[in-house]
């Protein structure tokens, strides 16, 4: 298994937390109560948003569904 990203990869997770915070900002939710409603740990949120961690397929599913959108959604950013 490689450990290693490729740039392209990190500027990919970067994007993708910065369209999570647009969406997050857009409903007038707290990085806490994002956290909440969606059931993931302390600090989760700010992590991937910051493109500090690689987030699952499942903590994708659990942040569309609190934000109430798809999980396509997530992914339009360009």
């Amino acid at each position: 298994m490689r450990n290693k990203l490729s740039l392209e990869e990190k500027l990919f997770i970067r994007d993708f937390g910065m369209n999570l915070r647009a969406l997050r900002e857009e409903r007038n939710l707290s990085q806490t109560k994002l956290e909440a409603i969606a059931g993931l740990s302390k600090n989760q949120v700010w992590r991937i948003e910051n493109g500090e961690v690689n987030t699952t397929i499942s903590n994708l599913k659990l942040l569309a569904k609190a934000l109430e959108i798809s999980v396509e959604e997530l992914f339009n950013f360009k």
